[in-house]
């Protein structure tokens, strides 16, 4: 289960798992829409509040400056 707002590590690897040339411009559009979002709630939530995974997560994407796990 993901923290609110933030995009699950389901949610990323089945985004992930389909190259982009596979996606219409829809799919396209809204992955970008979506990291985009996840990037800003990883920024605005502080580390000590986030989930073991959402830390994980984060890390391995590179979407929070502190990567302290």
């Amino acid at each position: 289960m993901s923290d609110i707002g933030r995009q699950g590590l389901g949610d990323k690897l089945a985004s992930s798992a389909k190259p982009d040339s596979q996606k219409s411009y829809l799919e396209q559009a809204g992955d970008f829409v979506k990291d985009k979002a996840d990037a800003v709630a990883s920024a605005v939530q502080p580390q000590q509040e986030k989930s073991t995974t959402q830390k994980i997560g984060d890390a391995v994407s590179g979407n929070n400056t502190n990567r302290n796990i």
